[in-house]
C-alpha cells in the first residue's frame, strides 16, 4: 500500500477541504485512473492506479508550490481492460459502466466545489481511452467544465516520454516497471524482472491489426517490452515529464475562459 500523499483527499478531515475549497483561486482536483489488469509476471494487478497516482500527487504538489491549492481524489481502479481479459485477476468493465463511474465522480467533484479538474489517466487501452472521452462530453454538458486530460497515446504528448514508450510495446516493459520501481518498488519482482527476455511487439500495431488480446498480440506473459532494463531513476524522470504535463493542462483549463 502506498503511502498517502498530503494532498490526497481521501486523508482530509472536511474543515481542511473547506479551507482548501475557498483558499483564492479555488480548488483544483486531479482524478486517477488506471485498471486491475495483468501486468506481466512480476508487477502487481494494481500498476495503472500506482502510475496514476504518481503523476496526480506530483501535479498537485507542483501547483501547490506554485499557489494553486489542488486534492488527488481517490482513484478509480476499474475500466474497460479487455486485452488482458485472459490473465487471471484482470477485472473488466464494461464500457458503459465505466463511462457512468467516471461521469458521475467528476459530476460530483464539480458540484462539491472543485475546479479546474483533471484526469491523470495511465491505463492506455483504446477501448478505455474511449470511455474517458465519451464521459468527458458527458460532464462538459452536464456541469459546464472541460476536464483537463493530457492524453500520453496522443502523438505530440508521446514524443515527449520514452524511447519504449514511443515504440509502442509498453504494456509492463521498461516504461511500467520503471514507473512502479520508482514509487513501489516492494510490489515489484525484481529478481524475476531481470530474467525476462524482452518482448518487442508494438501493442499499437497489434491492436490495428485486429488482434483482441495480449495473448493473440504475442505477449504470453501479458507484458511487451523490456521490464529487465527498468530502473527506479528512469521512473522518477519519467513521472517528472508525466506531472508536467498534467500540470500543463490543469493550468490551461485554469485560464480557459
Amino acid at each position: 500500500m502506498l503511502q498517502r500523499s498530503p494532498h490526497d483527499l481521501a486523508g482530509l478531515a472536511w474543515p481542511a477541504v473547506a479551507a482548501r475549497l475557498s483558499a483564492p483561486g479555488g480548488c483544483a482536483a486531479i482524478l486517477p485512473v488506471g485498471a486491475t489488469e495483468a501486468h506481466g509476471p512480476h508487477l502487481p494487478l494494481d500498476t495503472d492506479v500506482t502510475i496514476a497516482l504518481g503523476m496526480a500527487r506530483r501535479a498537485a504538489a507542483t501547483l501547490v508550490q506554485r499557489g494553486q491549492s489542488c486534492v488527488v481524489l481517490p482513484p478509480l481502479a476499474y475500466s474497460v481492460a479487455d486485452f488482458a481479459a485472459p490473465f487471471a485477476g484482470t477485472l473488466s468493465l464494461p464500457r458503459e459502466a465505466a463511462v457512468t463511474t467516471l461521469r458521475e465522480v467528476l459530476v460530483a467533484a464539480a458540484r462539491a466545489g472543485f475546479a479546474p479538474l483533471a484526469l491523470a489517466n495511465a491505463h492506455l487501452e483504446p477501448a478505455h481511452i474511449a470511455s474517458l472521452r465519451e464521459a468527458l462530453e458527458q460532464v462538459q454538458t452536464a456541469t459546464g467544465l472541460t476536464v483537463a486530460f493530457p492524453d500520453v497515446t496522443r502523438r505530440r504528448l508521446a514524443e515527449r516520454l520514452t524511447e519504449e514508450f514511443r515504440s509502442g510495446a509498453c504494456h509492463a516493459g521498461r516504461y511500467e516497471t520503471s514507473l512502479v520501481l520508482a514509487d513501489d518498488p516492494q510490489s515489484v519482482s525484481a529478481e524475476l524482472a531481470l530474467r525476462l527476455p524482452p518482448v518487442e511487439i508494438s501493442l499499437v500495431e497489434a491492436i490495428r491489426s485486429g488482434q483482441p488480446n495480449f495473448r493473440a498480440a504475442g505477449g504470453d506473459q501479458a507484458y511487451f517490452g523490456a521490464p529487465a532494463a527498468a530502473t527506479a531513476a528512469e521512473g522518477q524522470a519519467t513521472f517528472a515529464i508525466l506531472a508536467e504535463l498534467l500540470v500543463e493542462a490543469l493550468l490551461a483549463a485554469r485560464d480557459r475562459p
